[in-house]
């Protein structure tokens, strides 16, 4: 999938959204992707899986996702390279691989993200992986929101993205938006226990 086709599915089901809203990292942005409005049809979720699986032609043995958001699109990006899919999840506020999940040291593993910002989410499963022996074939993922160099996420794993979003955020303390008195809205991120990262 090309990038123009995926930004006029995202235009057309209404998934970004322009404001002043809380993001699951902390930060604070005037826009939010609501990624489950572009993998609500299934047929949609296995094209864009196929095409986060394409980024990466190097081949891989597994696909990795951080719970909740990017399962849908890890799966299918697993389905789509006929592989085996798993997933971290926090636990007392800390990324883990629980229900069994195991890596092999010689497995290579993607990591598979739904929409970025801070990539802490990405790091988290990365060294995860690291921990665990796993290689690391990349991170891909639906939207890159990051706004800077790719690179600067600090993955330490080739980072690839369908689509790149200009999309601005702050700390609360320096937010213009809050500065402003504009209302500050929640979209419904997860946020368990601990802190939670976009």
């Amino acid at each position: 999938m090309k990038p123009d086709e995926l930004e006029a599915m995202v235009a057309a089901r209404g998934a970004v959204r322009r404001g002043h809203f809380a993001l699951s990292s902390g930060l604070h942005s005037d826009v939010y992707v609501q990624k489950f409005r572009v993998l609500e049809q299934p047929q949609d979720a296995r094209r864009l899986g196929a095409a986060v699986a394409a980024l990466f032609d190097s081949g891989f043995d597994v696909v990795a996702s951080p719970a909740v958001g990017a399962l849908l699109l890890g799966f299918t990006t697993a389905l789509a390279a006929n592989v085996r899919f798993i997933f971290a999840e926090r636990v007392d506020g800390v990324m883990s691989f629980r229900r069994g999940f195991r890596l092999e040291p010689h497995e290579r593993v993607l990591v598979v993200e739904d929409v970025v910002t801070t990539g802490g989410s990405a790091a988290e499963v990365v060294a995860l992986l690291r921990l665990a022996g796993a290689r690391i074939e990349g991170v891909g993922a639906l939207i890159d929101r990051s706004g800077g160099p790719r690179a600067e996420l600090g993955l330490g794993a080739p980072f690839r993205a369908l689509l790149r979003l200009q999309a601005d955020a702050w700390p609360p303390e320096v937010c213009p938006l809050c500065a402003s008195g504009e209302p500050l809205e929640d979209p419904g991120s997860s946020r368990p226990s601990g802190k939670s990262l976009d």
